[in-house]
């Protein structure tokens, strides 16, 4: 937060079915022009459908459309590890009728590991808000030798390079959480990159891989099953879901924060006004117990910020990450 987050058919029912119980009414909060919006608002998403980053793009789109009296239109443009839907929207008329509903993996690790073009910058989009906020959490094969992380660590060390992890891909936030686990763990790992979530779950059920990183709904069912073992959550707090799982921090790490998030953004020099409203609309939406209850159905938590928020946690996330990346000499394929 996507992206690797695919999510089961039965989670993206649940946000399916869910989304109109939402209920919000147009309310104006802002003076956005006159007239604005007029036409259908297109909501492009760096993924393709039933991933984290979508489900969050269409559990906004139908109450944030309802408010605006017009249709918000979630528009798929996945690929290229976010490069598609971000440059789409940066070459946009900033106008306040295209938007991207972005990941923070995206937004933020693929400006510093990926070669292909265009490439963006923090300058080239306005923070509109924060929506979702998911902490990935440590999944190993419930058939290995250890069940905390501190007991992980010690095999690592113990056994350097042995212990293979599985990412959704080369630069991916799973990649990078990984390189971030060796550096503050003191450890070695061999990364194992896979194209998607799916693949590499698939391989750690089979046992091919050691360990994952990623949001919870994909991996919960076979935690409940005895399959999987969720060793700790990378957030700051504990996930509802999980209440019994650990923090990274409790767990003894106290700096490994992988949290995803999930925010829209517009074109830069998209006008004020127009920023005002979406994001008062936007705040009062995910404010809502209805928005509250779904984003814990899909393993995160609604967590708005406004843009002055967002555009701090950019710069901060840049920094942090800036020195993972660098450290592990990552890059994407």
């Amino acid at each position: 937060m996507k992206p690797a987050h695919t999510l089961s058919r039965r989670a993206l029912g649940l946000a399916a079915l869910g989304i109109a119980a939402l209920g919000v009414a147009p309310a104006l909060h802002a003076q956005a022009p006159a007239g604005y919006p007029s036409r259908p608002v297109m909501l492009l998403v760096p993924t393709a459908a039933g991933g984290t980053t979508d489900i969050a793009a269409r559990m906004l789109g139908v109450p944030l459309g309802a408010a605006l009296g017009q249709t918000v239109v979630v528009d798929n443009k996945g690929g290229a590890n976010g490069v598609i839907a971000a440059g789409a929207v940066k070459r946009a008329e900033p106008d306040g009728y295209t938007l991207l509903m972005q990941y923070s993996g995206y937004h933020v690790i693929t400006p510093l590991v990926s070669k292909q073009a265009p490439q963006w910058e923090a300058k080239d989009f306005t923070p509109v808000a924060n929506v979702l906020s998911a902490p990935q959490i440590v999944v190993v094969r419930a058939d290995l030798p250890f069940k905390t992380m501190a007991e992980l660590v010690a095999y690592a060390k113990a056994h350097p390079g042995k212990i293979n992890y599985a990412s959704s891909g080369n630069g991916s936030l799973q990649h990078a959480t990984g390189a971030m686990l060796e550096q503050q763990a003191g450890i070695q790992l061999t990364h194992i990159p896979y194209k998607g979530t799916g693949p590499a779950l698939q391989d750690l059920l089979g046992g091919q891989v050691d360990i994952t990183f990623g949001t919870a709904p994909p991996f919960v069912p076979h935690i409940q099953s005895g399959k999987l073992r969720v060793l700790a959550t990378t957030g700051k707090t504990r996930l509802p879901s999980l209440p019994d799982v650990p923090t990274t921090a409790e767990a003894g790490l106290p700096n490994l924060d992988a949290t995803s998030w999930f925010a829209v953004f517009a074109p830069a020099r998209t006008p004020k006004p127009i920023i005002d409203k979406l994001t008062a609309e936007i705040a009062r939406i995910v404010s809502t117990p209805a928005f509250r209850q779904k984003a814990q159905e899909q393993g995160a938590t609604a967590d708005y910020l406004n843009p002055q928020q967002m555009d701090a946690l950019v710069k901060s996330e840049t920094a942090r990450w800036t020195e993972v990346v660098k450290a592990a000499k990552i890059e994407a394929d």
